[in-house]
């Protein structure tokens, strides 16, 4: 596939392999873009900052419902696309491309919401004779920064309000999953976008990332992926705007008085998604010591029910992380856990990039895979006696998220939610729920800002006031 820069579909002598995780085969080259095309692509999105500018709300709105019109025609499409170049099944696949017509359709439904409000300048002695307003406008240039694991739907939560707050964006979507952007872009250009407003650059972040990321001209980053590439970039950009999406290491608390079967059923799903490659999977559960063994039951008889394979059949419940490098990793991890007291339940085996969903209990606390995000098929249970023991234990490591907590009782729920430190807390459900139109980010080393299309359009935009001074009145 070709790039989208200076609104023509270019190619490059030096190109970038997209190859299938499950048995590493081609699934079609990307263009390595260098250090001109950066320039090339920060020119033609800064001059097309008065275009996107003066797009009318209709027409933003129209150009996102007709994009996520064409997403929907072509939706099998779009998750075989996700299903060949990244680690979702098929299934999975098909879930996130139907998400991201919703994403865009809220994009577009949000474009119209876009005001501000009257200013009561007399509320103030001084004011009597003034009147005015508040208005938002587009910061200029938005560079979108995505990752691998969400190869769609992630891109179209920046794209979609950035093109909503009629801004110029430039993409740079993750090197080993690039296709599903640019068959997204490809979509918005089919929809009526104006060239220019958007520029999609394939290739490698080591070349490209500190160009782009401290260039004057880009007025926000929206950045997700890992804290030590946010960390770089903070220290790159300069005086501009910023959106970070760190990762997280996701607490459940499952309390005595929990439906066990359905909280051990729905952290499964939770773990495992996407072969664990979820910022918001589940990765600790602490369970109450009467429903441990009971708890425990459950969890690891659901977990060895998955079948791990072949993506593209219907039948395979997870497929392989996104590279054997990564499964390795995650792996070194288990054993490393393994060696200082704690014991695998389920799983651990590996075959290529295929890691068998792992379960482990005893994982002492300085085990990293107990303090890092594991992004990977594994998850940890713990025996807690009471529920503040569980609430700081959850809060124990520097991440905050999603957490979850189980519980029948009202007050042990608000209680569950009032204490965990984290963006968002979900009852008697897995850590990975999300509904794309609410706010989405965390605190500590999980981010800055908010996601989620009407909070990333305050993010895209900024206030204007005007006021009139009216002698005559």
């Amino acid at each position: 596939m070709k790039m989208l820069l200076a609104g023509e579909w270019v190619d490059r002598e030096k190109t970038i392999d997209v190859r299938d995780p499950f048995d590493n085969s081609l699934v079609d080259t990307v263009p390595a873009a260098t250090h001109d095309d950066v320039e090339t692509a920060l020119a033609a999105a800064a001059a097309a900052t008065a275009t996107a500018r003066k797009m009318t709300t209709y027409q933003r709105a129209q150009i996102l419902f007709k994009a996520a019109a064409i997403v929907a025609d072509q939706l099998e499409d779009f998750a075989r696309t996700i299903a060949r170049e990244g680690s979702k099944t098929i299934r999975e696949a098909r879930k996130e491309a139907r998400r991201c017509v919703n994403t865009l359709t809220i994009s577009a439904e949000e474009a119209k919401r876009l005001g501000g409000e009257v200013i009561p300048f007399n509320s103030f002695p001084g004011g009597e004779q003034r009147r005015g307003y508040y208005t938002r406008e587009p910061v200029g240039v938005v560079l979108a920064i995505t990752p691998f694991n969400d190869p769609l739907n992630l891109v179209a939560h920046k794209l979609g309000p950035a093109i909503a707050g009629g801004n110029a964006v430039i993409l740079k979507p993750a090197t080993v999953t690039p296709l599903s952007a640019l068959k997204l872009t490809e979509a918005l250009v089919e929809a009526g976008l104006p060239a220019n407003v958007l520029q999609t650059l394939t290739g490698h972040g080591a070349v490209l990332g500190d160009a782009l990321v401290s260039d004057p001209r880009v007025r926000l980053v929206s950045f997700t992926g890992g804290v030590e590439a946010g960390e770089r970039i903070m220290s790159k950009i300069g005086l501009k705007k910023v959106g970070m999406e760190l990762g997280s290491n996701s607490p459940v608390i499952v309390w005595r008085d929990a439906d066990l079967e359905w909280a051990a059923e729905t952290c499964v799903s939770g773990a495992f998604w996407a072969a664990g490659q979820n910022c918001i999977g589940v990765q600790r559960i602490y369970i109450h010591r009467e429903v441990y063994s009971t708890f425990r039951d459950h969890f690891v008889r659901f977990t060895r029910r998955y079948k791990i394979g072949n993506k593209l059949d219907e039948a395979t419940d997870m497929g392989p992380m996104i590279n054997e490098g990564e499964a390795k990793r995650l792996e070194k991890w288990i054993r490393e856990a393994e060696s200082l007291g704690a014991t695998v339940l389920t799983g651990g085996g590996r075959r290529g990039a295929l890691l068998e969903p792992t379960v482990l209990e005893n994982v002492p606390e300085k085990a990293t895979l107990h303090r890092e995000e594991v992004f990977g098929p594994t998850v940890n249970l713990y025996p807690v006696d009471d529920l503040e023991e569980a609430i700081a234990k959850a809060n124990s490591v520097n991440y905050g998220l999603h957490a979850a907590g189980f519980t029948r009782d009202l007050a042990t729920a608000h209680k569950i939610a009032e204490g965990l430190d984290c963006g968002g807390v979900m009852i008697n459900d897995s850590t990975d729920y999300r509904l794309d139109s609410m706010p989405f980010g965390g605190i500590k080393n999980s981010g800055l800002g908010r996601e989620g299309i009407k909070f990333s359009l305050q993010e895209m935009t900024e206030p204007k006031v005007v006021c009139f001074y009216l002698p005559e009145l």
